[in-house]
């Protein structure tokens, strides 16, 4: 099933990993893209990816990379591919001859898409880490959370998600514009250690201008400002306020009953003191009371709410942002596109799902691929 969004006709080859990888991969294939998944020969057979919403969007062949006839299949596959997407530490793929050299030289046109943490070079290029540490190095953590405790965990949509599958995808993106120019491919090299400091360039500005503190939750958009933080409600759940700008701020201190005279927005020395009262204020009412009473207004007030019950806001359902193909909730493609939209195309693969119709695909005949699984290069 070939893809209709912006991507279609564009051929891509992944190497199954990850994180941010196969966010990677499945934003391309969400925008039209034919992305195989080259999977863990020894993987298949297992169901574990059958809900894994990032496997969405592709076909996968079951490949033992260790085998010399696992890597001549791989090679085949990069002759009529666009892209190559790996995530694995530097040097893994060269040492399976599948590194950037040997795949450009079989095929000069080809985006080899490169996603590491620490990226592909530098003292700690070769070291562990996951998203945490990434983020954590790049000044993207430190910001964040309450002046008195140890920064929060963000999940990994830092470093995993922001940082680095979609770094990798505007890369890939990038090279096959250049490429329509050029004719040649290169190397992408996305390091999520990059991506995460990319995301500070704001505060880099800011610090420039003396407008942004290195002191955590001291800041307009760390917590400190009472117009811009979470507040409890008296069910537990929290609302969101960010009533940056005079005119958001007046219309959410009329919606809280307070004079604009008695609560001056510019003030860091009574910052303190108002967000204590705001919070006062926000206790005495459930969250979705306060989203009721502020919907329609300008006060920039919003339901914090989890991943459950998110699809079922107003907003969110009516733009169709998550979908629920075979009763799997999911988020839909994005972003949206007025003539090539992107699609759903393929349920979460399993590994080796489509080994032997992709094989058939480069011309093997059925005894070589009889031939393949009895050596174990392909299951």
């Amino acid at each position: 099933m070939e893809g209709t969004g912006p991507l279609r006709g564009i051929r891509v080859v992944e190497l199954a990993g990850i994180g941010p990888g196969p966010f990677a991969a499945m934003l391309l294939a969400d925008l039209g893209a034919d992305v195989v998944r080259v999977d863990r020969a020894a993987g298949v057979g297992g169901a574990g990816l059958a809900r894994d919403v990032l496997a969405r969007g592709r076909r996968s062949v079951g490949v033992d990379l260790k085998h010399p006839e696992g890597v001549a299949v791989v090679l085949q596959l990069l002759d009529g591919a666009d892209v190559l997407v790996e995530g694995f530490r530097p040097g893994v793929t060269e040492r399976l001859g599948l590194g950037p050299a040997a795949c450009l030289e079989r095929n000069p046109g080809l985006v080899y898409g490169r996603m590491t943490g620490w990226g592909q070079d530098g003292p700690w290029a070769a070291m562990a880490g996951h998203d945490l540490d990434y983020i954590a190095v790049a000044g993207a953590l430190h910001p964040i959370g309450a002046r008195d405790a140890p920064p929060p965990v963000p999940l990994n949509y830092v470093g995993d998600f922001g940082g680095g599958g979609m770094l990798l995808a505007f890369g890939v993106a990038c090279a096959l514009v250049e490429r329509s120019a050029s004719g040649r491919g290169q190397v992408v090299d996305a390091a999520m250690v990059d991506g995460a400091a990319l995301q500070t360039a704001m505060l880099h500005g800011w610090l420039a201008m003396d407008l942004w503190t290195d002191e955590r939750q001291a800041n307009l958009l760390d917590g400190a400002a009472p117009f811009y933080r979470c507040y409890a409600c008296a069910d537990g759940r929290f609302v969101a306020v960010g009533a940056l700008e005079p005119a958001f701020y007046a219309a959410l201190l009329e919606g809280l009953g307070l004079r604009a005279d008695d609560w001056p927005q510019s003030d860091p020395a009574r910052w303190p003191q108002q967000a204590s009262a705001f919070a006062a204020l926000f206790a005495t009412r459930d969250r979705d009371d306060w989203a009721a009473h502020f919907a329609g207004t300008d006060a920039c007030v919003a339901p914090v709410l989890s991943p459950v019950e998110a699809p079922a806001h107003p907003q969110v359902a009516a733009r169709a942002t998550f979908a629920e193909p075979d009763g799997l909730r999911q988020p839909a493609p994005a972003p949206r596109f007025s003539r090539t939209p992107g699609a759903l195309s393929r349920p979460p693969v399993l590994p080796g799902q489509h080994t032997d119709e992709i094989l058939r695909d480069l011309g093997l005949r059925p005894d070589e691929v009889a031939a393949l699984r009895a050596a174990g290069a392909v299951r």
